[in-house]
């Protein structure tokens, strides 16, 4: 898809039917107090619209309509390939109106329209298709069994299960959890970020478009206190699938004890290493990795490269390389397609990533901030520092030196995470030992990534819990196995041995 230009952009902003209510079975309806919040743009500071406050009585209307598609099977119990049809269906639709959600995730999150376009909108339909793909290839199996007996283990579909989203990538991680949750059977109940819930409302909309049944898909915007909390200590939801910070991620493991004691799974923070040692070839393709690594989605994301760890006779040289391809992102209005750097999400969130860069006390460059925005900054600092060790979630980078290789393993394995790393080397064996030796749930060499919607991603340690999203591997969390054992013997005596 072409881009369109700043002023183009502007003029689809500007006709946009912002939805508002909640999404419940299978219609827009407001929050059963008559609550709203104010949705703003961060890149303006105006209002965007209002939204629908949903409460806990909100929560148990949406789980008791879930629940009802789930039993009576109007979904669960549809051919799988059913199942397909209807959700490429879908990912038809999201591409037919492809531009219209880009330009509302651009306002609705600060994203820039470029990522929107690029990035975030295709990579939403390639998941949805995907997973729809996989529903009717995903076989169950026959264990080893005697001659009188025939074991089965199948899949069956968990039931009610809750998504909770986070707000840097509201499309995308929608996609990440309805793609597999859906084509696996379930009724789901979304509870999108508070800042960004408007494309998780058009898609659901879309959805019943698509002929998703009544009950199968909700959202339900609102605060975590008044939604997601009611949601992970709900009597009658079997699953919690949460993408979010690592505190608010173990929240939903005291509501599953307290409750029902409902699967979770957790992908959470992250303080990602990328190790480039003295061997690495072409340091100027090396310094283009780890400024995408630290500065796409103006580092508003949890696999980000934060923590540059350096051999030190490569640092001055690197770092030069890296300022240079830094200039390139530049800040500014995020519907222009020219820019790279786009606000950050909410006042709040702008606060606490200033309130690092105040604690600088080697800045290399950048660390201009002004009105939402922040430029790409790089820091130097010590590895025992809170910009050394605490996720900035911002377009910071923090530069760390080393003289070894098993150094910097120790250095990037010294941290309470563990979703991505990054090593950098020339040396094939020095490659594998360190993929092998970092504690991370991706590890890439001589890149920067995350895979692709093939493999799994998640966490170790207290990046994340519980399962994988993306890959065959997402399909797990959302089903449960069940044996299925028959006894073929002719002699009752026997059978009852």
């Amino acid at each position: 898809m072409d881009l369109l230009t700043q002023q183009e952009y502007r003029a689809i902003a500007e006709g946009l039917d912002l939805p508002g209510n909640a999404f419940i079975d299978g219609g827009y309806r407001p929050a059963i107090s008559g609550k709203t919040f104010d949705t703003m743009n961060p890149a303006t500071g105006k209002v965007l619209t209002q939204v629908a406050t949903c409460g806990p009585e909100d929560v148990d209307f949406a789980v008791g309509k879930a629940r009802d598609a789930f039993e009576d099977g109007r979904w669960s119990r549809l051919h799988p390939s059913e199942r397909k049809e209807v959700l490429i269906r879908l990912a038809k639709l999201i591409k037919r109106n492809a531009r219209e959600l880009a330009v509302m995730e651009s306002l609705d999150s600060g994203k820039t329209i470029f990522d929107c376009e690029t990035v975030d909108l295709p990579e939403t339909i390639h998941c949805l298709s995907w997973h729809a793909e996989v529903i009717d290839k995903i076989y169950d199996q026959v264990a080893p069994a005697s001659d009188d007996h025939i074991a089965m283990v199948v899949r069956e579909p968990i039931g009610v299960v809750g998504l909770v989203l986070p707000w840097n990538f509201p499309l995308l991680m929608l996609a990440w959890k309805i793609g597999p949750a859906l084509a696996s059977g379930c009724s789901v109940i979304v509870k999108p970020a508070e800042e960004t819930s408007l494309t998780a409302l058009r898609v659901a909309e879309l959805a019943i478009e698509a002929g998703l049944p009544k009950g199968v898909l909700n959202v339900l915007p609102g605060s975590g206190s008044e939604v997601g909390e009611p949601l992970g200590r709900h009597m009658d939801v079997d699953m919690i699938s949460f993408t979010g910070s690592t505190a608010t991620g173990k929240r939903f493991l005291s509501y599953s004890a307290e409750s029902n004691a409902k699967e979770v799974v957790l992908e959470m923070g992250g303080k990602n290493p990328a190790i480039v040692m003295d061997d690495a070839e072409n340091l100027d393709r090396v310094a283009q990795h780890i400024v995408n690594g630290a500065f796409w989605n103006m580092g508003e994301n949890c696999s980000a490269s934060s923590r540059l760890i350096v051999q030190s006779g490569i640092k001055e040289e690197l770092l030069t390389r890296i300022a240079h391809h830094a200039k390139a992102w530049n800040v500014g209005d995020p519907l222009d397609p020219a820019t790279r750097l786009g606000a950050l999400v909410s006042p709040a969130h702008y606060d606490k990533v200033c309130s690092y860069l105040e604690q600088a006390q080697t800045m290399v460059f950048g660390g201009k901030a002004e009105k939402g925005f922040v430029e790409a900054t790089v820091i130097e600092a010590d590895a025992d520092s809170r910009l050394a060790r605490e996720e900035i979630f911002g377009p910071v980078l923090t530069v760390l030196s080393v003289e070894s290789f098993d150094e910097a393993i120790a250095l990037a394995n010294d941290t309470e995470y563990g979703l991505a790393a990054s090593l950098f080397t020339a040396n094939a064996k020095r490659a594998l030992r360190g993929a092998w030796a970092l504690r991370a749930g991706t590890v890439t060499v001589n890149s920067f990534g995350e895979g692709d919607i093939s493999t799994p991603f998640g966490g170790w340690k207290q990046s994340g819990f519980g399962g994988r999203d993306n890959g065959i591997h997402a399909h797990d969390q959302y089903t449960q196995l069940k044996t299925i054992w028959l006894d073929l013997s002719d002699d009752a005596d026997e059978a009852v041995a």
